[in-house]
């Protein structure tokens, strides 16, 4: 429901995966004080995404699936019920809308602090979207996420530091979907997204076709406080899961995998 932010650890500057060039840099601050954004995290941490989600999903689903074609490899890998982080690669605004659209799960995700101004936050936070404040470090983010995972909802978080200019997957990762994963202990579902880096392409009457692909669920051991180490050693893991089944799709082709995924739903149903 929202351009979600790379990290809740994110820097004022340009982020280390955006030095080659394949990510786009995060640059702004937002200069609000944390006060600003109280009221979103308390709302978000109390209470559940009301009709505005459901809404706003229906028309968002129509659009990805009738313009861009969306189509889904594996949506029962995501667990239908308890905590779980939804961990997709990043190309594209619409991302969010395109995991979301095969799972019946409503789908907590963050949004970066500057789009909760008028009239967009009369949506996001009714929706269930919460703020990251952007070029800071963002603790409060930190504790919706893992209330958000404690009352047992999905939540989606993008780990490369920004959104891919080419779609290819940066080779490092940010810290804190490791932080997240680790400190929850819930388990991590790796989303592979390929064609939506060419969404924009409508304006040149251009619309690809996007293929999402969702791989096992696992999860690590809960550390109530891990390291910085421990951190990037998770989510560097995160990615290469990401990087494996984005490599599946790339080799298979959209229509390889998604025949691979019917047949194998078949049968397990004739077992």
């Amino acid at each position: 429901m929202s351009e979600a932010p790379p990290s809740a650890e994110e820097s004022s500057t340009e982020t280390p995966a955006a030095s080659d060039g394949l990510i786009k840099a995060q640059v702004y601050k937002d200069p609000r004080p944390a006060e600003a954004f109280a009221r979103y995290h308390q709302r978000s941490r109390e209470r559940h995404p009301n009709w505005v989600y459901e809404a706003v999903r229906i028309v968002t689903s129509l659009y990805g699936w009738t313009v861009f074609r969306v189509r889904s490899a594996y949506p029962e890998r995501v667990p239908p019920s308890g905590p779980a982080i939804l961990a997709p690669n990043h190309s594209s605004f619409m991302d969010h809308f395109f995991l979301g659209a095969a799972i019946r799960r409503k789908v907590r995700f963050m949004a970066k602090s500057q789009l909760f101004s008028a009239p967009m936050k009369w949506i996001y936070n009714p929706g269930g979207v919460f703020p990251v404040r952007r070029g800071h470090r963002d603790e409060e983010a930190f504790i919706t996420s893992n209330v958000i995972l404690e009352r047992g909802e999905a939540l989606a978080m993008y780990c490369e530091g920004g959104r891919s200019r080419t779609g290819a997957i940066g080779d490092k990762a940010r810290p804190g979907i490791g932080r997240l994963a680790l400190e929850s202990g819930a388990p991590v579902v790796p989303i592979a997204i390929m064609g939506s880096a060419d969404v924009r392409r409508w304006k040149q009457g251009q619309f690809p076709k996007v293929t999402v692909m969702y791989g096992e669920p696992f999860r690590f051991e809960q550390v109530a406080e891990p390291t910085r180490e421990q951190q990037q050693a998770a989510a560097d893991q995160i990615l290469a899961e990401i990087k494996a089944l984005y490599d599946e799709l790339k080799s298979l082709g959209r229509e390889g995998v998604l025949r691979k995924a019917r047949d194998e739903r078949h049968a397990a149903r004739g077992h």
